[in-house]
This record gives structure tokens, sequence and C-alpha cells, in this order.
């Protein structure tokens, strides 16, 4: 059995965090908020106080952060992964963040014989919880055969896309269809509310002809009982959505459909429902049509 540090325990953090130490393996965590370190401690795990402190103590360190600046800043930063890491470890990111930046992580890294995998994950809290995620990853084959057996506790599909950054780019082509699929549903709900069809029916009718797709099998379940709460933050779904438009920018492709969907989830933010679930989409599109989805009380 391996010892890993895992650095980042939210949402999606801290049941991946949970599956790697139920799967047997030692664990040293630390997190920004202490609550779920605490839990964890009580449930086996090893409490650090900083990035060094859980990089020296371990073979493999995870992180899954909010964005590109603070996994710089854990890996590179003052008392930083790098402080503490010595030769021969693998550092595994399981953060959504710039294939640029996890490049450039990798190259300093390398730097004192630590090998990277870029390795962002997609299935929401559902997938984290039960371990089924899928899991893209770029790295070397060497580091990520040395890995694979970690990833087998929190994921289903696993795949080395390529090379350092490669692992990225996959997400960002996953969240291009994530962010078009939960506008395309929310246009979907609403446009059945307007006409005086169930909406509910309408997605049993619909969700495994030509029109099936992941968020229409989780998401409507949540929706029809009045629950938007998260899930995967609508925020962090802008956010990543900005690296797409980004990314998108740099190697020039075309991405005119994203373009849309996060102007559709900007307006969710300003909106302030940030914090709900990125299906909360849908809340923009009801406001526009001056309908609603759901329980007449939600609201």
């Amino acid at each position: 059995m391996a010892k890993i540090g895992y650095i980042g325990l939210g949402l999606m953090g801290a049941p991946m965090a949970r599956n790697l130490m139920n799967a047997g393996h030692e664990l040293v965590v630390h997190n920004r908020s202490r609550a779920i370190v605490e839990t964890l401690v009580a449930e086996g795990a090893t409490a650090a106080t900083t990035p060094a402190e859980v990089a020296a103590q371990v073979d493999f360190i995870f992180t899954n952060l909010p964005d590109s600046p603070d996994v710089e800043q854990v890996v590179l930063g003052k008392n930083g992964i790098k402080e503490g890491a010595k030769a021969g470890q693998v550092y595994i990111d399981n953060s959504t963040i710039k294939p640029a930046v996890a490049r450039h992580l990798a190259t300093e890294l390398a730097t004192i014989d630590v090998a990277a995998l870029d390795a962002p994950v997609s299935g929401g809290d559902i997938g984290a919880q039960q371990g089924t995620l899928t899991i893209m990853v770029g790295g070397t084959e060497e580091a990520f055969q040395k890995v694979y057996p970690l990833f087998e506790a929190i994921g289903k599909t696993i795949v080395l896309v390529g090379e350092s950054g490669a692992g990225q780019v996959a997400k960002v082509c996953n969240q291009i269809i994530v962010g078009v699929q939960m506008t395309a549903l929310a246009e979907a709900l609403v446009m059945a509310q307007k006409s005086g069809v169930d909406p509910e029916k309408v997605i049993t009718a619909i969700q495994n002809g030509a029109a099936k797709m992941w968020a229409m099998d989780v998401k409507p379940p949540r929706i029809f009982e009045g629950n938007r709460s998260p899930g995967f933050k609508a925020h962090m779904q802008l956010k990543d959505l900005n690296i797409c438009l980004e990314t998108g920018q740099q190697y020039g492709a075309p991405l005119p459909a994203t373009a849309l969907a996060t102007q559709l989830y900007q307006t969710l933010i300003q909106q302030g429902d940030g914090e709900l679930d990125n299906s909360a989409i849908l809340n923009v599109l009801e406001r526009m049509a001056n309908t609603q989805v759901g329980p007449e009380d939600f609201r």
C-alpha cells in the first residue's frame, strides 16, 4: 500500500481522498478549511499543516484545487510542495486548470526529479463518492503506470491521453460538452414548461433516444424535486468555460456554442446563484421565459 498526500478536500477532493484511504493506502491530508481535515483524521488519516509538510512524508502527492493560481501557489509557493518534495515522487493534480500551467508545473518539478501528471476528473460529486470518475491523464507512461493502481481507487475510466497538459486539454473538451449540454437541457425544460407539457414526462420520453446524454440522466431528478444544490458549483463551471475559451483562442479553435454557454453562466453568477449546481443555468432561462420548472414553492 502506498503513502499518499492529498491537498484540497472540497466537494470532490474529500470523497476521492476517502476512497484512497478506504482502499488501504496511508493518507496525509491538508486543506485550508480544517473541519474536513479533522473528519478524515478521525477516519485514520494524518494531518499536515503545509503542502511542504505533506510532500515530505509521502511518495505520491495529489492536489484538487479551485483554479490555476491556487495550484501554482500550492506547488511552487512558500511552504509549497516543491519545497518538501524529493526525487522519485509523483505529483498528481486532479484540479481543472489551464493546460499551459500543467506543463509549466511539470517542467518545474522535473528539475528536482519529481514526475507530474495532470489528471483532471469528470463525473461530479456522485462519481467522486462512488469511485467511478473518469480520469484524463497527461504525462509520461512510466509515471502513469506507477499511479494507475491509485487511480483505480477513485475512477472507473482511466486514460493516458498524451504528454503533460494533454489531460487538461481532454478536460477542456469535456467541459465544452458539459457546458453546452447543460444549456441545451435548460432550454428543453423551459420549452416543455412554456408549451404546457409536463417536463418530467418529456425527459422520460426522450432520455433514451437520440438526445441521450449524461446531463439528462443525472440532473433532472434533482431539478424536479426543487434541488439545485451542488453537485458541481456553477461558478466553477464558469471558471472551466473561461479556460475552454482561453485554450481555444491559444490554439485557434472556434468555440461559438461554448461562448454562448459562458455568457449564460456569467449571467447566472451575476444574479447571485454561483454557489448552486451547474444545472441551475436553468434559472437564467426560467427568468428569461417568466416560468419555472419543478415545484411551485421552489423559490
